[in-house]
């Protein structure tokens, strides 16, 4: 365990950015610090730290040994999880990098049907666009992504892929309410919002939009808040765009939502994934099967 207690030092090392300032964040002198960062350094047999006039940062070998920390860190979480289910316990903690969309009801329902039979495992989800989950993946800040529209996918595992169509999300005495389908043309002539650049939603009405006479996505209101979003229609009679699992008892209140026609926007991509390669904790990794089983119903 010795080397856990070192890789706590490192890791407060790198959040300081400074051995003085961590040292007083760990309550010890610098020198007892310094010591211990040099018997570390001497027994990998490499420095891991550039010294600079105003503190410390890594070098090349310091990324390694962080990564190699991280590494350490998720397959001890991983061992303790075993241990704990040897005994019939479950615990644990699972960490997600989670797209906005999912966050009023599909996640929360998700997570509640999983601690109503597993009370010892917590949860922590964290909203991240595309890039930022794939990152926070390769770091292991997080154990499973669900986010539309992945950019990168050399490190992302992906466990299953669902389509979502765009919808339009509008008060139900919009002219528009009453069409079953709808073309993006008689959207674009209304007042609208949208997501801001970075999400699933805007890069396909982009991609869309330079198809058409109108080029570019114009938006009277751009929120990085879907709830915002919904609730801005009713106050304007304007319309917005989301993906439908997002979406819970529109009509009940206040407003309707209808797809856009895949004519126009093609549908949007729901990826379930992990990290290449990694074998993640049992308690996460029972979650990601509960998700995976649930997004493929919800695909039928």
């Amino acid at each position: 365990m010795r080397h856990l207690q070192d890789f706590d030092m490192v890791e407060a090392i790198i959040r300081a950015g400074s051995i003085r300032k961590a040292a007083e964040d760990m309550n010890i002198t610098a020198s007892a610090l310094n010591r211990r960062i040099n018997r570390f350094e001497e027994e990998l047999g490499y420095e891991i730290f550039e010294r600079l006039p105003r503190g410390v940062r890594l070098n090349p070998a310091g990324e390694l040994v962080l990564h190699h920390i991280r590494a350490q860190r998720s397959d001890f979480a991983r061992l303790q999880s075993q241990v704990a289910d040897l005994s019939g316990v479950r615990r644990g903690h699972v960490s997600i990098a989670c797209s906005q969309a999912l966050l009023p009801y599909f996640m929360p329902d998700q997570i509640a049907r999983y601690r109503a039979e597993h009370r010892g495992v917590t949860f922590s989800v964290k909203t991240r666009d595309r890039v930022e989950a794939e990152h926070d993946l390769s770091t292991f800040a997080s154990d499973i992504a669900l986010v539309f529209e992945p950019q990168h996918m050399v490190d992302f595992e992906v466990v299953v892929q669902i389509q979502q169509p765009v919808h339009v999300v509008m008060r139900a005495d919009n002219p528009l309410a009453s069409q079953t389908e709808i073309r993006l043309r008689d959207c674009l002539e209304q007042a609208y919002v949208a997501p801001s650049p970075r999400y699933g939603a805007r890069v396909l009405l982009d991609a869309a939009a330079r198809k058409t006479t109108y080029r570019t996505i114009e938006p009277v209101v751009e929120s990085e808040s879907f709830d915002f979003m919904r609730h801005y229609v009713l106050h304007e009679n304007a319309i917005a765009f989301q993906f439908p699992i997002g979406l819970k008892m529109v009509g009940a209140r206040g407003y309707v939502a209808r797809p856009l026609s895949t004519r126009d926007v093609a549908p949007g991509n729901l990826f379930l994934g992990q990290l290449r390669g990694r074998i993640l904790p049992v308690a996460s990794g029972r979650f990601l099967q509960q998700l995976a089983t649930a997004l493929q119903a919800h695909a039928l």
